[in-house]
């Protein structure tokens, strides 16, 4: 056996090992039982120290140092090998595992924090998590930039000054479709009961209209949607609430396209490095322009709009133009997960500023209710009203994903691009989702993003897939084009 066969054989063990504490993960999220968090926190420590210990075994620098790659993708294969070793042996294994120990048993202390809007019973599991991520991130960085070193396992290769200039480029332009959309005549709010059989009823069904493959994956309840998983076993998660059916019909498509990004991988890369979406960046971009160019597209709200009719009767919209408006409903909202695409960004921009106060040890956790509310009222005009609404709403603090926020602005950027390309390369798409029809667009991201997976660097997926590369324009342009269209601007 060749070095890189036995490095490959020895990693694709660990890949199967990953895989099994994501389910660990999954199972805590939907259908573990509440008493036993504490267990589960041991678990998930416990398989993350066989994890660590595989990532920094000693052979793996003598494999790589032996190994030669026959092809390009076996060149890649041992970039991304090279990669996650460097950075696992600057970590730790008893903070691996205290880390993974404290971040399982914080996400049941948040969820429960959140339900009894009680932020005072989370912050010094906060600061604990905090703690041990600026730990961490000391590790990563070596002298350099604590939150670069963090943002790093998202998005490789990004820094929080290049993303910071991203966003304050785009910040004016968004502010100021802001106040032109809220200027104009606002499309009413729904008022109907819908309930929740008919409505999970309804998104399996969008899930399967947008290439879900629910023999490779199922539908679950959560309090945060997410997916799961990848390979052959990529699940999703929804929410309903009965008097907002978009909750949970565009959590289910958004989710969609993270799965389906997973799932559209190619085949030959199982179980290796390769066989996992390449940032989070991308991931989102994929999540986000199912959820959004396609799902919130006039011509797919149409074909929608017939569907509700036929599942709830009628529910108080006269028309399709009037439900793509519903649909594209712009208001200031607390929660960024139910944003609309004009406010959504913002509330990226400003988690991005205080998470990184924090690593950086510039905001302190007892003082960080107070600066979310006011920039929160700063940014959006609007007083929090309630702790779920405000630092309690987002899970990713408590698991320790400290970094992650600004890649979902990164994937709206990524996803504008996509859009563009993709609607030169299929000029009559709006016939095909007014039919709703997504095949044409969910096939064309499959060949050009999703079979890839972790063979190009990210920004090199999304130039690859455009021809150009990656930057906000085609985004801003999207959306004041359709929201100038729907608001007539």
């Amino acid at each position: 056996m060749s070095a890189y066969d036995a490095l490959m054989a020895f990693q694709r063990e660990t890949e199967a090992l990953g895989q099994i504490a994501g389910r660990l993960g999954w199972d805590q999220e939907t259908v573990m039982p509440r008493g036993a968090a504490e267990q589960r926190g041991e678990e998930m420590a416990a398989i993350e120290g066989v994890l660590h210990s595989r990532r920094t075994d000693p052979r793996i620098a003598d494999w790589l140092e032996a190994a030669e790659a026959p092809d390009d993708e076996a060149a890649a294969q041992l970039r991304l090998i090279r990669r996650s070793h460097a950075r696992a042996t600057k970590v730790p294994a008893a903070l691996a595992q205290r880390l993974a120990r404290v971040t399982s048993t914080a996400q049941m202390i948040w969820a429960d924090a959140r339900a009894a809007d009680k932020v005072a019973d989370f912050l010094p599991t906060l600061a604990e998590v905090i703690t041990l991520k600026r730990e961490e991130a000391a590790a990563l960085a070596q002298g350099g930039d604590l939150y670069d070193a963090l943002m790093d396992d998202y998005e490789p290769g990004a820094t929080a000054a290049v993303i910071g200039g991203m966003f304050d480029r785009m910040r004016p332009r968004l502010v100021r479709l802001r106040e032109a959309v809220l200027a104009a005549a606002a499309p009413p709010a729904l008022h109907h009961h819908f309930g929740e059989p008919a409505q999970l009823r309804f998104a399996r069904d969008l899930a399967s209209r947008f290439g879900y493959d629910f023999t490779r994956g199922r539908l679950d309840l959560a309090v945060h949607p997410f997916s799961s998983g990848s390979g052959n076993d990529a699940r999703i998660t929804t929410r309903v609430v009965e008097t907002d059916p978009f909750n949970c019909f565009y959590s289910t498509i958004h989710e969609v396209g993270h799965a389906c990004y997973e799932l559209g991988i190619d085949q030959d890369y199982l179980l290796t490095p390769l066989g996992n979406g390449v940032s989070m960046g991308v991931h989102e971009s994929q999540s986000r322009i199912y959820e959004n160019q396609l799902g919130r597209s006039p011509a797919f709200a149409g074909w929608m709009y017939r569907q509700m009719l036929d599942r709830f009767g009628d529910f108080g919209v006269a028309s399709p133009e009037a439900f793509a408006r519903i649909v594209n409903r712009v208001q200031p909202g607390y929660i960024r997960t139910e944003a609309d695409e004009v406010h959504y960004n913002l509330h990226v921009m400003m988690r991005f500023d205080l998470e990184r106060a924090l690593i950086r040890g510039d905001l302190q956790v007892n003082d960080l209710e107070a600066a979310w509310n006011d920039r929160f009222a700063a940014d959006f005009g609007v007083a929090v009203d309630r702790p779920a609404h405000g630092l309690l709403q987002d899970v990713h603090w408590s698991a320790g994903l400290f970094g992650y926020f600004p890649t979902y602005t990164l994937g709206n950027v990524y996803a504008g691009c996509l859009h563009q390309a993709l609607r030169g390369d299929i000029p009559d798409l709006d016939d095909h989702l007014a039919r709703g029809d997504t095949s044409a667009a969910t096939g064309w991201l499959r060949e050009k993003v999703q079979r890839h997976g972790g063979r190009y660097e990210p920004r090199d997926v999304i130039a690859r897939a455009c021809g150009f590369e990656p930057n906000e324009a085609p985004l801003l342009d999207y959306l004041d084009a359709k929201f100038g269209a729907l608001y007539g601007l």
